[in-house]
């Protein structure tokens, strides 16, 4: 996992329409919030709604919002940009192409989130909430919106609780595996 503190990784990746973002532009006062995420993954499609209703509550609270999609399209199709814009989320949807800024964050899985202070770096990376596909666990984004609250009312986020995220791991392209990514004996 990206250590607590590392700041903010540089990138400047398309949208969904293809206007390029550059992170040096997005907002980060009172913070920033990064989400990997992609279209296919039955655990982002699970919290979809609860992504949405996160955006409404604490982007007119002036929280940063981006997400990234680094799935391999040419074996998942339906995480390509096109794809992608039909979602219509209310914040940045970017496209990693060339999965280095996954491998940037450390990214793991989708759904990811990392969570930046405006100038002290990353202050929780990990998971969304406890709840899971078909695990009957109502969707609140729980662990997430804890260390937003804080972020936002100047309070400590705490080390304590930070559970790494579940979900699907991001569909490396053949090769482009990052060296954090557990291979078998047989890779």
């Amino acid at each position: 996992m990206l250590p607590l503190g590392t700041p903010l990784p540089a990138f400047r990746l398309p949208d969904a329409t293809g206007r390029t973002v550059d992170s040096g532009s997005l907002d980060r006062a009172p913070g920033l919030l990064v989400m990997f995420i992609c279209n296919h993954c039955p655990f982002v499609r699970h919290l979809r709604e609860g992504l949405v209703a996160l955006a409404r509550d604490y982007r007119p609270r002036g929280l940063g919002m981006v997400a990234i999609s680094s799935n391999d399209i040419a074996e998942y199709p339906e995480d390509a940009p096109g794809k992608m814009r039909e979602e219509g989320y209310p914040f940045p949807y970017l496209f990693d192409e060339t999965q280095e800024v996954a491998k940037a964050f450390r990214a793991a899985c989708t759904p990811d989130f990392f969570l930046f202070a405006p100038a002290g770096g990353l202050v929780y990376r990990g998971r969304f909430d406890e709840s899971r596909p078909d695990n009957g666990v109502e969707v609140t984004g729980r662990d997430l919106r804890t260390r937003i609250d804080a972020l936002l009312s100047g309070r400590p986020v705490g080390t304590e609780g930070q559970l790494p995220s579940v979900g699907c791991n991001i569909k490396w392209r053949k090769g482009n595996e990052p060296d954090y990514f557990p291979r078998s004996p047989t890779q």
